[in-house]
């Protein structure tokens, strides 16, 4: 292993490093050592964790509860609940710390741990490499042991889940139910599966469930926000108002309204802002990233409010957010922070803040269908032979600059490489289609003569 880290936390193969029980009980023991030497609280450190349902998630539940404990700080047990809860718990338990023991929206083979500050945010970069250099460079634990007499206890609470059912429902509409709305719900099989179904119910809703039924193994498999496909055919049948699918840890949302059609975070910005009236706020800005369709970007610019692009990543939205003293922001695949109402991606917060939107304007979610204008898109992914930064390569710097300028106003260009394969990836929007096609094409040409294998 050379890094721990990567955009959103440690993730990997279960029983492969650094997903093995050893390495998990030993990040466990630094942060322990990283949260004593900053500390926000007296008394006795605790850390909060919570876990979606995978089957490996015993297993390194009970990795990070020996780690943590061995080193004098005690445990609070949350079980299986959404990353927003497990954010919101240890703000709330003011503990120094909550760790989420998941992997997203992979498969349940993999497994991964996201670490939260004591107020709810991502881990600080700073803090996170103390704990990637003591776990990969190796550090003398019993430098830090404590006395027998001294060591951590763990418990596990019985009202994590509804401590945050009451958080995410004073998010809805004072005075307003939702009698006689019908809503197909598809959880994922993970950790959203208890909590969601009865945030909607105690709001009046009449709930039809699909993927609720965890066995430790079938977590995102064909069903939740990934793999839209069962959630349409059930809103079709049932004869529902609108769908709502969360991914495997509920951080993430799309929605699917009564014709079928799927609405994704872009599309969840949009409509937020028609409820303006609901959000003020968001009059500061909205912050989206790289990926957001440039559409949104034009409908901001019409109503004068500002926009930023972000990487892509919930904690690069969150960081700008902050920079820019916007509270609104969000990733195309439904990852959505509304920072005045939560401190990281909820899938479940989003879905409320939808149906205010719908409640307070009397509503359907298709009559939104176009709340926006969605620029086409068109996006290429070339194999090259180096990943040569984009600025070292002034013939490709120099079309991407002609090309912006043909699209100002019209559309835009981005160019990156993949993260993951020897791949560079080229993506061009534009209202106007031909001219997209065209822009495409140029860069890509350039592409192939300085990078194509």
């Amino acid at each position: 292993m050379s890094k721990l880290f990567g955009t959103d936390g440690i993730r990997g193969l279960v029983n492969q490093e650094p997903m093995t029980a050893n390495t998990v009980l030993t990040i466990g023991q630094a942060l322990a050592c990283v949260i004593k030497e900053h500390r926000t609280f007296k008394g006795r450190p605790r850390v909060v964790i919570g876990k979606d349902t995978r089957l490996s998630g015993y297993t390194f539940e009970t990795a990070l509860q020996a780690g943590l404990c061995s080193m004098g700080v005690d445990v609070i047990l949350l079980g299986p609940v959404p990353t927003p809860a497990v954010a919101f718990i240890a703000d709330n338990m003011r503990a120094e710390a909550g760790i989420m023991i998941t992997a997203s929206h992979n498969p349940f083979f993999d497994n991964g741990i996201k670490i939260f500050t004591s107020k709810g945010f991502k881990l600080p970069d700073a803090y996170e490499k103390q704990i990637e250099d003591m776990v990969l460079q190796g550090f003398e634990v019993k430098k830090y042991v404590p006395k027998p007499l001294d060591v951590g206890r763990a418990k596990r609470i019985e009202d994590a889940q509804g401590r945050y059912i009451s958080a995410v429902k004073q998010h809805f509409l004072a005075d307003t139910t939702l009698d006689g709305v019908k809503i197909v719900l598809d959880c994922a099989h993970g950790a959203a599966y208890k909590v969601a179904p009865l945030i909607f119910q105690e709001l009046g809703a009449d709930v039809v469930q699909i993927g609720c039924e965890p066995n430790g193994t079938n977590i995102n498999e064909n069903v939740g926000a990934l793999h839209p496909k069962h959630l349409i055919q059930s809103v079709l049948e049932e004869k529902a108002d609108l769908g709502i699918a969360f991914d495997g840890d509920g951080d993430r949302v799309i929605a699917v309204d009564r014709k079928g059609h799927i609405y994704d975070g872009d599309d969840f910005l949009s409509i937020l802002m028609e409820g303006q009236k609901l959000y003020a706020d968001l009059n500061q800005g909205i912050v989206g990233t790289v990926m957001t369709n440039f559409g949104l970007e034009s409908k901001c610019d019409q109503r004068k409010i500002p926009f930023y692009r972000a990487n892509v990543g919930d904690r690069f939205v969150v960081e700008m957010l902050k920079e820019k003293k916007c509270f609104l922001g969000g990733e195309s695949s439904g990852h959505l922070i509304y920072l005045s109402k939560s401190t990281t991606g909820d899938g479940l917060l989003s879905a409320i803040l939808l149906l205010n939107v719908l409640v307070s304007q009397n509503k359907s979610l298709d009559e939104y269908a176009n709340s926006f204008q969605r620029f086409p898109q068109e996006l290429k992914s070339i194999m090259v032979r180096e990943k040569k930064p984009i600025e070292n390569i002034p013939s490709l710097v120099k079309v991407i600059d002609q090309s912006n300028v043909k699209l100002k106003g019209k559309g835009r260009t981005l160019v990156r490489y993949s993260g993951t394969e020897n791949k560079i990836r080229v993506m061009v929007e534009s209202e106007d289609e031909k001219l997209m096609h065209q822009v495409l094409e140029d860069i890509c040409e350039v592409v192939g003569q300085e990078l194509g294998v």
